[in-house]
């Protein structure tokens, strides 16, 4: 599998998920998603499946601090409806890292290790996500704003004419190169793009 090299440059996201260790999949439980990982699941890589990567990582960084996350016990709180734009892709990209879901989660076992219930849209929230930790109930929200990070010029044309197929093969390999060059410009602009309240 051949991607940009720039998806290995951004940093891995470690967690300690209980079940997984109980269920003897992982070592100690530990367990680590990189970039690679979410794209493999969203199927692309762009500003959105970018900023909710790193929302999650900000967002549990800021949360935990110098103690690993723990997966399954993180509740995530959206302020949109789950049709709304994005938020599903970005919701679809924090259940895959956190476990978190709103009804479709494992249920547990015997008490332990549900992750369903875990995600709420519609709160009433004024940030992009809200991350708390069930252990604690300590909460941090995280605003992700991509803007500052502009767009190639030619980028709009060449996705005009890719999508309406006049574009060329060249020029449909242009426009991929020059959305990745969006997506690590932002990657390497993360205090730029996202705010922890």
């Amino acid at each position: 599998m051949t991607y940009p090299e720039f998806f290995n440059t951004i940093e891995k996201i470690k967690l300690k998920d209980d079940l997984s260790n109980f269920l003897g999949a992982t070592e100690d439980g530990l367990i680590e998603f990189s970039y690679i990982d979410v794209v493999k699941t969203a199927g692309h890589s762009c500003p959105t499946v970018l900023g909710a990567y790193l929302m999650t990582c900000e967002g549990l960084k800021a949360l935990y601090k110098d103690e690993l996350p723990k997966r399954g016990e993180i509740k995530i709180e959206f302020s949109e409806k789950i049709e709304d734009g994005v938020a599903g892709v970005i919701a679809n990209v924090m259940t895959n890292i956190t476990g978190a879901t709103v009804n479709t989660g494992f249920k547990g076992i015997m008490g332990l290790f549900s992750r369903n219930s875990l995600m709420a849209f519609e709160s009433d929230i004024n940030s992009s996500v809200r991350f708390t930790r069930r252990d604690t109930n300590e909460s941090v929200d995280v605003i992700y704003d991509p803007s500052s990070i502009g767009a190639d010029s030619m980028m709009r044309e060449l996705m005009q004419k890719s999508i309406s197929r006049t574009a060329t093969a060249e020029e449909e390999k242009e426009f991929g190169r020059l959305w990745q060059q969006r997506v690590e410009a932002i990657s390497k602009n993360v205090e730029k793009v996202i705010k922890i309240a």
